[in-house]
């Protein structure tokens, strides 16, 4: 007779569950077990970190739409998870955390690692229960799954570790064996007809149309692209839809807000019409005024529409399926001028970006390597990023082409996703070469998990950006209030020595005109790579067009700020000094 850990890996299997990221302890060794003896089964990818293991589980279920699972021991490995975990629940992703406790007959005595997981896990998590015995871990694993899954955020069970290795004693006379399927349903999310007919005539009579695309818009690409063509509407991408369409479609005006570029900004601000398709990105006033601009949004979850914008068609439904209903409702627009004007607008935002690209400055410039790495990546390619400078970095400075996969903390903004995100990718598709682009904050923060991605021997190549410097941070201290940047220096690391340290290959690059041969053998290196770039620390973070508050607030600051001459003689340069003002 199966115990309950056994039943548990069970359920997961059946649930087509096929990795979990974990970390053994003392509190799951029941489970462990139950892992070791189905290893053929399911794979255990051991991380060093369990807010890593957190972190795959959610990239794993962004990668590929399937159910991320973490598991953790009782006390401080439970806590660990969190971060992650909230990574999850702001994306939507489906994640199952499993963690462990002290015995059943111990919990609330102050006893080690006393620590209910149930109560600590009641924000994050939309089904949450500690499991008492093996009859009830018959009912509540696949539930688990399937809240999970039709919820796409997370569930948690908690199981003390005596209750791990009991097997089903007597069960209650309702609770009959096997009443339940292993298996979730979900049907075809059609929207309302009468909203579909109010959304398309409110997108026919608009002559001026913008798309704001989100993650929930990438199994939709085909519709999405059939849409943009009818209504001759510029795209732009929120960030975690940056692979919802290639960077060089036609219709794609860049990503939105302060990491964006002019053009999409300026679509907001120059629009009759905005169609939301799968995204609540939530910068408020990166959207059209409220009353300037009427509203259709499509999302697969009612409580997200109208989130941001005013909206008055709300979709409820796929977006696949919405957006191919919508068009068979849309008339093709006439006047394509509205997009035209955006598409020129995009080759002057483009030559400014080029303007920094191509810069030969010592030190570095960051947009010169990174646009380098960007230029090398295959089309079949994952590409992950961190939260900071290094986001504004791939979001502008790597082009997206089709068939390549990116992810990124979304909502969270978390520093020390990306190298997880990206072992993620690699354990999610093996075969598929993997990329990130990280700073040198977050990846300090994770950075045994290279160590993992050794182990597993990931394809992965990564570039840090090393300023030894918060700088994302320290921008926004000067811009935001007007405030000196303070204790965002950073102790420099060495990570191409750390790489080699841990069984990987490391290269440095300092100067431009050595990042073409560096890149070149790195990325023809086998096996997990590190590439340090140390590039210059006052070159500033912009949004495409600084407020003027931003702006006075940034000449105040810079009186106090360390490096004031360096930084002013980058904002004296092209094209800081255009979007400057």
């Amino acid at each position: 007779m199966p115990n309950t850990a056994e039943i548990l890996v069970d359920t997961l299997i059946a649930w087509d569950v096929r990795v979990i990221f974990g970390l053994p302890g003392d509190g799951i060794n029941g489970i462990m077990e139950a892992l070791r003896t189905r290893q053929d089964k399911i794979r255990f990818v051991q991380v060093r970190h369990e807010e890593s293991a957190a972190f795959m589980a959610t990239a794993y279920a962004k990668w590929t739409g399937k159910l991320g699972v973490c598991l953790a021991t009782s006390g401080p490995g439970g806590t660990h998870l969190l971060t992650g975990l909230y990574d999850a629940k702001l994306d939507q992703a489906p994640v199952l955390a499993i963690t462990g406790m002290q015995f059943h007959d111990l919990i609330e005595t102050f006893t080690q690692q006393d620590v209910d997981l149930t109560r600590v896990f009641s924000d994050v998590a939309i089904f949450n229960t500690q499991v008492t015995d093996a009859a009830h871990m018959e009912n509540v694993a696949g539930l688990a799954c399937r809240s999970a899954l039709a919820g796409r955020g997370v569930a948690h069970l908690s199981i003390a570790s005596d209750v791990q290795e009991q097997t089903a004693a007597k069960r209650s006379p309702r609770n009959i064996p096997r009443h339940t399927p292993e298996r979730w349903f979900e049907g075809d999310k059609r929207p309302d007809e009468a909203q579909l007919a109010l959304a398309a005539d409110i997108l026919n009579t608009a002559s001026k149309v913008a798309i704001l695309a989100g993650r929930g818009a990438l199994h939709a690409q085909a519709e999405l692209e059939r849409t943009a063509e009818l209504l001759a509407a510029p795209v732009a991408k929120a960030l975690l839809g940056k692979a919802v369409l290639p960077d060089d479609h036609p219709h794609v005006m860049g990503g939105i807000g302060i990491l964006g570029s002019l053009t999409s900004q300026e679509i907001m601000e120059e629009c009759e019409a905005l169609l939301i398709v799968g995204s609540t990105f939530p910068y408020i006033e990166y959207y059209p005024k409220p009353g300037k601009a009427r509203g259709v949004q499509i999302d697969r979850n009612a409580e997200r529409i109208g989130l941001r914008h005013p909206v008055e068609a709300g979709l409820v439904g796929d977006a696949a399926l919405t957006l191919q209903l919508l068009n068979e409702r849309l008339k093709p627009k006439q006047d394509r001028s509205f997009l035209e004007d955006a598409q020129q607008s995009l080759q002057r935002w483009r030559k400014m970006m080029a303007e920094a690209e191509s810069r030969d400055d010592v030190p570095l410039k960051p947009q010169r390597v990174v646009k380098a790495f960007g230029d090398r990546i295959p089309a079949n390619a994952i590409l992950a990023s961190d939260s900071g400078q290094n986001t504004e970095l791939a979001a502008r400075h790597v082009d997206i082409k089709a068939g390549q996969d990116f992810a990124v903390s979304g909502s969270l903004a978390s520093m020390a996703c990306g190298l997880p995100y990206a072992i993620a990718g690699g354990i999610a598709f093996p075969g598929r070469p993997v990329f990130a682009v990280v700073g040198d904050g977050g990846l300090a923060m994770q950075l045994g998990e290279f160590s993992t991605a050794v182990r597993y021997k990931i394809p992965l190549k990564l570039l840090v950006i090393k300023n030894n410097m918060l700088n994302q941070i320290a921008w926004e201290q000067m811009m935001f209030l007007g405030n000196p940047q303070f204790a965002c220096e950073l102790q420099p690391i060495d990570f191409a020595l750390a790489a080699e340290a841990m069984g990987g290959i490391g290269y440095s690059v300092t100067r431009p005109e050595d990042v073409d041969g560096v890149l070149d053998a790195a990325f023809a290196a086998e096996g997990p790579v590190i590439i340090e770039a140390v590039v210059d620390a006052y070159e500033p973070m912009l949004p495409p067009r600084m407020p003027d508050e931003y702006r006075k607030n940034m000449r105040t600051a810079l009186r106090q700020t360390p490096g004031r001459k360096e930084i002013e003689a980058n904002l004296a340069r092209e094209p800081l000094k255009t979007m400057m003002g």
